[in-house]
């Protein structure tokens, strides 16, 4: 399972680079309410803490928060990872943003709860695997794709969608690192790959670009946000 886009901060930048240089396939999609915590060694209190590790996501979500503690932030590459830094180094004036469960595993001590800066603070995960998800008749399909460097070129790619009725959910363009300001464009969309009219404007869409990669088709998240 991978994190590709928060409601607060946005995309998750390195999921969409991997999802470009691997084979693996989404087949499920989950969206939950992130609640985060200060966690730290179990006899450190809050007022030790110089220095908070966490993944950058974490830390922006949270920086109102740590802004009023005075603290360093450092950069790691998973929450829970952070906390088990702390944890095997048994670093004094460290803390670690990760979730409550994280806190659990290590045995470490929770100097403070829900420190997020907006409550309504959720993230959207993709479950990948190396086989396709079986047909869903409320899915979604998620895909990459690049157009020519000319007027018009993505304005015709998307009219794909709209002339089969297809209705978009996210767009989002990625430098391709290969030329400057050309790119390439996440998109996700509802219905399967499988369903006809989804194959029609897929048809279409592979005249329109320089480059296509079907992502998965996978059943849709059935969470309700409150």
């Amino acid at each position: 399972m991978v994190p590709v886009e928060n409601s607060i901060e946005g995309s998750v930048f390195e999921t969409y680079d991997m999802f470009l240089s691997s084979s693996v396939k989404a087949v499920g999609e989950i969206i939950l309410r992130i609640r985060h915590c200060l966690i730290a060694l179990p006899d450190v209190s809050l007022s030790e803490v110089e220095t908070v590790y966490s993944h950058p996501q974490a830390l922006a979500q949270c920086r109102g928060y740590l802004q009023s503690l005075g603290v360093s932030v450092e950069v790691t590459y998973d929450t829970a990872g952070s906390v088990k830094m702390i944890k095997e180094r048994g670093l004094r004036n460290a803390a670690a943003v990760a979730s409550e469960r994280a806190a659990e595993i290590y045995g470490m001590k929770i100097l403070a709860k829900g420190i997020e800066d907006y409550g309504h603070n959720y993230t959207r995960f993709l479950v990948i695997s190396v086989k396709e998800a079986q047909y869903s008749p409320s899915s979604k399909t998620s895909i990459i794709f690049s157009t020519a460097h000319k007027p018009g070129a993505l304005y015709n790619a998307l009219g794909a969608f709209a002339r089969n009725g297809i209705n978009l959910t996210k767009i989002e363009s990625r430098p391709t690192r290969q030329r400057p300001w050309e790119y390439y464009f996440f998109v996700d969309f509802e219905g399967h790959q499988e369903e006809e009219h989804v194959k029609k404007a897929l048809a279409e869409l592979v005249s329109y670009t320089s480059f296509i990669k079907i992502l998965g088709s996978y059943p849709r998240a059935s969470t309700e946000l409150s």
